[in-house]
């Protein structure tokens, strides 16, 4: 029988609110499942979790959890039932996960058989600590010899490479992940070569390669140590083509960024190209002669810019000439920059992009020095708080960058700043960006408010499912 983790009286509320955590300062004491002596726990193993109520010491049953002692959540709930854990269990996880992702509605609906996407979010898909990234598309190497033409065209590609291959980017964040990795490895490949339902004959086909990259941060607060590397397959040097929204992108799932590509700012990169149509607007002064600046800050591989740059409606078309425009890309890692100039070069529009490698703090000084001006600005920095600890010093961060980004924008201009800082929410962001403005004297407009992509699920009750605050705003 599974040892019981029983709570002290009152701290069940969270938990039946939807919350998956149990924190070692809410435990009560740990029962043995047979003997009902008290006992300890070992790292990785199930266990119930139950509330004490009413008198003579009853409980009430939570939902079954993996079990850390090691670390401040000493159990992480994956089920409100008593379902047990082998490759089965993984088996129809994953394969719910993958369900959800092709059943949102709208616009977010996903085509797995053409796009990239988390598979798996950890607690938001019930598989507390497991990150899964899928990454769908071609090695460069092959469409920088078989495919001159600029800018890259997906029915192109397809067309002479055929069908894409995929690639798989796995994080174990957690104890009860990392004990049964082999299941977990056997239990996704088994999915994605198998029909995901009776009604789909189709398969999304075995990976020709997956790599950890676990965040050693995560591990490290687990007890564990860091874990990155190729697990099996082969990965093609110099990285691979992907589309997102139908431009092409190079993603390095060995040595990029994290899992090699961000992507859950997905939609909110096509947002900010459709909203450039904002800067039509007759009180917008625009950029003098030579046209339109954009500065992405934090620009990574340059999502944001070159979406603007391929599909940003700007309306400003006097007879057959077009306004031209562009971009100053910063970033402080000099691999992402590399990256962001073959992307630039996929997309056709390197003669409209700049690349910096500078500390955005400094580039944002220097510039407001030198008297700079842009009507479109972008800030997607890493996040500056992942601890509570560093909530204030993460504010006064988020509050400098926008209040020099406000100063620099022409009357009309737009912002769109970013926050991916779990512990600070939108409320608090918002208060961050109107304290910002007010020191710069600027007003502003809210334009859209909204969060990550919905291939990492906001879970209702969960709220450190929702880390994502991406704001746009016209400044007056």
């Amino acid at each position: 029988m599974h040892k019981r983790i029983i709570l002290k009286a009152g701290e069940e509320g969270r938990i039946l609110a939807g919350h998956p955590w149990v924190y070692d300062n809410e435990v009560e004491k740990i029962l043995d499942g047979s003997s009902g002596r008290e006992t300890v726990l070992e790292p990785g193993v199930l266990a119930e979790v139950e509330a004490l109520f009413g008198q003579g010491g009853r409980s009430r049953y939570l939902g079954r959890a993996f079990t850390n002692p090691h670390s401040k959540i000493i159990a992480r709930i994956y089920s409100p039932s008593k379902e047990g854990v082998d490759k089965g269990f993984f088996k129809r996880r994953i394969r719910e996960a993958i369900g959800r992702r092709l059943l949102y509605g709208y616009e977010g609906a996903y085509n797995l058989a053409r796009e990239s996407g988390r598979l798996v979010f950890g607690e938001a898909d019930f598989l507390p600590g497991l990150i899964i990234d899928r990454f769908v598309g071609w090695p460069l190497a092959e469409i920088e010899e078989d495919l001159p033409e600029r800018p890259l065209d997906y029915d192109d590609t397809e067309g002479r490479l055929g069908p894409p291959l995929s690639w798989i980017a796995i994080q174990f964040l957690s104890f009860g992940m990392e004990t049964r990795r082999d299941e977990i490895i056997a239990a996704l490949e088994e999915v994605l070569s198998s029909p995901l339902s009776p009604a789909q004959r189709k398969t999304l086909g075995p990976p020709r390669g997956i790599i950890e990259r676990s965040a050693p941060r995560a591990r490290e607060l687990e007890g564990l140590p860091p874990a990155e590397g190729r697990i099996k397959g082969v990965f093609p040097p110099g990285g691979i083509v992907i589309f997102e929204n139908g431009l092409p992108f190079v993603v390095d799932p060995e040595g990029g960024q994290k899992t090699g590509h961000f992507l859950d700012q997905r939609d909110n990169r096509l947002r900010a190209a459709s909203c450039t149509a904002q800067l039509a607007e007759p009180e917008v002064s625009l950029s003098p002669p030579p046209g339109i600046r954009i500065l992405d800050g934090c620009c990574g591989t340059g999502g944001f810019a070159i979406h603007i740059l391929r599909l940003g409606d700007y309306g400003f078309n006097s007879g057959t000439e077009a306004v031209p425009i562009f971009a100053d890309c910063v970033d402080s890692s000099s691999a992402a920059l590399e990256a962001l100039k073959i992307n630039a070069a996929l997309n056709g529009v390197e003669d409209q992009v700049r690349a910096v490698e500078a500390d955005i703090f400094d580039f944002l000084r220097k510039a407001e020095r030198q008297g700079e001006a842009y009507d479109l600005v972008i800030l997607d920095p890493p996040a500056f708080a992942k601890t509570r600890s560093a909530l204030g010093a993460a504010i006064r961060g988020y509050k400098e960058i926008n209040l020099r980004a406000i100063k620099l924008l022409r009357a009309g201009g737009i912002l769109i700043s970013c926050s991916c800082s779990q512990v600070l929410d939108d409320e608090a962001f918002s208060r961050i960006i109107t304290a910002a403005a007010a020191d710069a004297e600027r007003r502003l407009y809210l334009l859209e408010s909204h969060s990550q992509a919905p291939d990492h699920p906001i879970l209702v009750g969960y709220g450190e499912s929702r880390y994502l605050t991406c704001h746009i705003y016209r400044v007056m």
